[in-house]
């Protein structure tokens, strides 16, 4: 285990809140102090910790791999962060691209010609994990010329539709 400047700090406010609740139950403050002693990791671990995985936007990132990109889809979005920033594909053609991350899975809306085009590539990156997330994250790399000129990430909102 590492021990952090927060994981200290989130450990000593866990400690804190357990050793003011088991004040409520006993005033002996040598029993509430070995209680809360013993409480203090069990209730992190089991309770504090997975609250915060569930409500914090935090996902791990990786480098980009061909390989991963196209067995496991939904967990593009760990790779995504270094595609946009680092603008990977800028001035790669469409077949250096298709080679690299596969056939484009839509084609982007153009209000140039009011239609998709083909120079709009779009691809689902999956969604990032945390509760109450129902934005699809989507990548999507446009050409001029043949070529990249631009790499955006952006979300899509899910809808489910009602039952008759």
């Amino acid at each position: 285990m590492i021990l952090t400047p927060l994981f200290i700090i989130f450990l000593i406010v866990v400690f804190i809140l357990v050793w003011a609740f088991t004040n409520t139950i006993d005033k002996r403050k040598w029993l509430s102090f070995l209680i809360s002693i013993v409480l203090t990791p069990i209730v992190y671990f089991f309770v504090f910790y997975p609250l915060i995985n569930i409500f914090s936007s935090y996902h791990h990132e990786k480098h980009f791999d061909a390989e991963a990109w196209a067995d496991k889809p939904s967990l593009r979005y760990e790779m995504s962060n270094e595609i946009t920033q680092q603008q990977m594909f800028k001035g790669k053609t469409k077949s250096e691209v298709k080679a690299i991350l596969g056939k484009s899975e839509w084609y982007g809306w153009d209000d140039s010609i009011k239609a998709n085009s083909p120079d709009k590539w779009n691809y689902n990156l999956g969604y990032k994990p945390g509760a109450f997330n129902l934005t699809q994250e989507c990548l999507e790399l446009e050409f001029k010329n043949n070529k990249v000129v631009s790499v955006k990430q952006y979300q899509l909102e899910t809808k489910f539709e009602e039952a008759p």
